[in-house]
């Protein structure tokens, strides 16, 4: 009898909704202190979960989610250097 593989899921930080791992983009804070966005989803580093949605990004860049999740102060331009790679992200991965 086989089992199925379990599937990891996730809370998106913009809109709390669960969904599974690969459906969310990873941002991480790496052990040396920088924020990147994991697209491989195994780098080392603590990971915060976005729905590939600009309300979503949004939302958790202004309220601070994205500050509270990575326990971090991220800077308006790392924001904007994020902003600009999920943009591009989302549109490759459509």
């Amino acid at each position: 009898m086989k089992h199925s593989k379990k599937i990891p899921y996730r809370t998106c930080i913009g809109c709390q909704s669960k969904r599974p791992k690969k459906e969310l983009l990873r941002i991480i804070k790496t052990p040396e202190g920088n924020i990147e966005i994991d697209v491989t989803g195994k780098k080392s580093g603590r990971g915060a979960y976005l729905c590939y949605n600009k309300e979503c990004f949004e939302k958790a860049a202004k309220k601070g989610k994205l500050n509270n999740a990575l326990k971090v102060e991220i800077s308006p331009e790392t924001i904007k250097l994020l902003k600009e790679k999920f943009n591009e992200l989302k549109n490759t991965s459509l």
